[in-house]
C-alpha cells in the first residue's frame, strides 16, 4: 500500500520530544492528585511548554495578522458548545424545567433505580445522536444528579454519570453527524448519512444493552425487591411534587418552549440556512444568551457558575495537541496505519480499531481521525479503499470508543467527571481508568467483532 509523500517534513527527534511532551502531561494528569494541581494548571504548563519548543524545534506556522497561529488550535466550536450549554443548562434550572423532568421520570419507574439507570442511559444515548456528546452529559447529568438526591440515592451517583459519560460515545456512533470523527471519516469515504445509521443502529443497540447491563452489575444498581421496599418507595415518590421547583409558570412554559428549540435547532443545525454554517457551537451559545435575558440583572451569579477550569483545560489542551500535529507526532500514527492494514483484511481492521482507541483516548480524536482519513484515502495499492470498507469503521468505532478509556479521551467523559466532582463525590484520573476500561475493552471486543461481520457481508 502506498501514499503520496508528506511535503512536511520534520525530524525523528523533534517528534519524539514532542510525543515526550505529550506523555508527561497525560502522566501529571493522571496523577492530579498527587501532585496537588487543578486540570487547567497541568495543561497550560504543558501548553507552554509545547509552544516554547515548537519554537525551538521549528515546527510552527507563522502568524498571519494580529491573531496568534496557537489560537487557531483551539476547536472554539467545542469550547462555544461547553460554555453556551453551561449557561443555558444554569440558567434554564432556575424555571424548574430540569427538576419537574426529573421527578416525572422518577415517578414514572416508580423510584426502581434500575429502571431509573436504563432510562437515564437510553436517554443519554439519543440524545447523544440528536444533538452532541457534551450537552446530552450536562443535560442528562442534571437530571440524574436530582433524581437520586430526591430518592435519597446519592451513593449510586458515582456509577450513573459514569456510566452516562461512557454512553455519550456510544450514542455518538448512531448518525454521520453525531460527532465530528464520524463526518470526518465519514465523508472522506463517501459514506450516505442513512448508510450510516443502518449500518451503526444495532452496534449502537447492543453496546447499549452490555453497558448498562455492566453498569448495573458493576456499581451495585438493583431493581426493588420485595413488597416491603417496593411499598417504601411508592410512599417515597408520593411525596414529591414536580411543581415544588416552580417560581414562574410563564417562566416554566417559556423555558420549555425554549428548550424543545434548542433541541430542535440542534438536530436540525446542518440543514438550516445560515445557521449551519455557525455550527452548533453558535446554537449552544446563542440559546444561552436567551436565556441570560431572563436573568439579566442576575447574569454574574451564572458566570461564577461555569466551570472556567475546564474551559481552560480544553483550550490549552488544543494548543498541545495542535503543536504535536505539527511536530509529525499524529502524521506518525497516521504512518502507522499502513503497517497495521498490512496485516490483512482479517486482522488490519481489528489492529487499526484497537491503535485508533488507544491513541484517541490520550489525544483529541478530531485531528486523529483527520490524519487517519487522509493518510487511508491516499492508499492506491492495491486498490483505493472503497465506501463499504471496514476498514473505515474499524477507524469510526476506534475514534469513538477511544474516548471510554481515560477521562481526557472525550469532551463528554470529561464533563462526566467535572460533574462527579461538582457533586464532592471522589473520582480521579487513575479511578476512572479502573472502572471504566473494563467498559471500554468490552466495547471494543464487540466493535471488533462487528467490524469483522462488516467485512463478510
Amino acid at each position: 500500500m502506498s501514499v503520496p509523500a508528506d511535503p512536511h517534513i520534520v525530524s525523528s527527534t523533534v517528534t519524539f520530544m514532542h510525543a515526550g511532551l505529550l506523555a508527561a502531561m497525560v502522566a501529571a494528569l493522571a496523577f492530579e492528585e498527587k501532585i496537588h494541581a487543578q486540570k487547567s494548571v497541568i495543561t497550560g504548563v504543558a501548553a507552554v511548554f509545547a509552544l516554547l519548543l515548537g519554537a525551538a524545534t521549528h515546527v510552527l506556522p507563522e502568524s498571519h495578522g494580529h491573531v496568534p497561529f496557537y489560537i487557531g488550535f483551539i476547536d472554539w466550536g467545542v469550547i462555544a458548545v461547553i460554555l453556551g450549554s453551561s449557561l443555558f443548562v444554569d440558567t434554564a434550572t432556575k424555571s424548574g424545567i430540569f427538576s419537574w423532568l426529573a421527578i416525572r421520570i422518577t415517578k414514572m419507574t416508580a423510584g426502581d433505580p434500575l429502571k431509573l439507570l436504563v432510562s437515564y442511559g437510553v436517554m443519554t444515548v439519543i440524545f447523544s445522536a440528536l444533538l452532541n456528546n457534551v450537552t446530552a452529559m450536562i443535560i442528562v447529568g442534571s437530571l440524574t444528579v436530582v433524581s437520586l438526591r430526591k430518592l435519597g440515592r446519592e451513593k449510586l451517583l458515582l456509577g450513573f454519570l459514569l456510566c452516562e459519560g461512557l454512553l455519550t460515545n456510544i450514542g455518538g456512533l448512531l448518525t454521520l453527524i453525531s460527532s465530528v470523527p464520524n463526518i470526518i471519516v465519514g465523508n472522506t469515504a463517501g459514506i450516505s448519512f442513512f448508510k450510516f445509521f443502518i449500518v451503526s443502529a444495532p452496534f449502537v443497540t447492543l453496546a447499549t444493552a452490555v453497558t448498562l447491563w455492566m453498569a448495573a452489575r458493576l456499581f451495585g444498581v438493583h431493581a426493588l425487591s420485595g413488597e416491603e421496599e417496593r411499598e417504601k418507595a411508592a410512599a417515597l415518590i408520593e411525596t414529591f411534587d414536580e411543581n415544588d421547583g416552580i417560581e414562574s409558570r410563564g417562566f416554566f412554559i417559556a423555558a420549555w418552549i425554549i428548550f424543545g428549540l434548542f433541541i430542535l435547532t440542534l438536530a436540525t443545525t446542518s440543514v438550516l440556512p445560515y445557521i449551519r454554517d455557525l455550527g452548533i457551537g453558535f446554537v449552544a451559545m446563542a440559546f444561552g444568551v436567551m436565556f441570560l435575558v431572563k436573568v439579566k440583572s442576575e447574569a454574574d451569579q451564572t458566570y461564577r457558575n461555569v466551570d472556567w477550569d475546564l474551559l481552560l483545560f480544553f483550550c490549552f489542551l488544543f494548543i498541545v495537541i495542535g503543536v504535536a500535529e505539527h511536530a509529525g507526532v499524529l502524521g506518525v500514527i497516521g504512518n502507522g496505519v499502513l503497517k497495521l492494514m498490512a496485516l490483512g483484511d482479517t486482522a488490519g481492521p481489528a489492529a487499526l480499531l484497537w491503535a485508533s482507541s488507544i491513541a484517541s483516548s490520550v489525544t483529541d480524536n478530531i485531528p486523529l481521525a483527520a490524519v487517519l482519513a487522509k493518510t487511508m484515502s491516499g492508499i492506491t495499492d492495491p486498490a483505493p479503499l472503497t465506501s463499504s470498507s471496514n476498514y473505515w469503521w474499524a477507524v469510526i468505532y476506534g475514534a469513538n470508543l477511544g474516548g471510554n478509556i481515560t477521562p481526557i479521551g472525550s469532551a463528554s467523559t470529561l464533563v462526566a467527571v467535572t460533574i462527579i466532582h461538582k457533586n464532592k463525590l471522589e473520582l480521579s484520573f487513575v479511578g476512572f481508568v479502573v472502572k471504566a476500561v473494563p467498559f471500554a475493552l468490552v466495547q471494543l471486543v464487540l466493535a471488533t467483532i462487528y467490524v469483522f461481520i462488516l467485512g463478510k457481508i
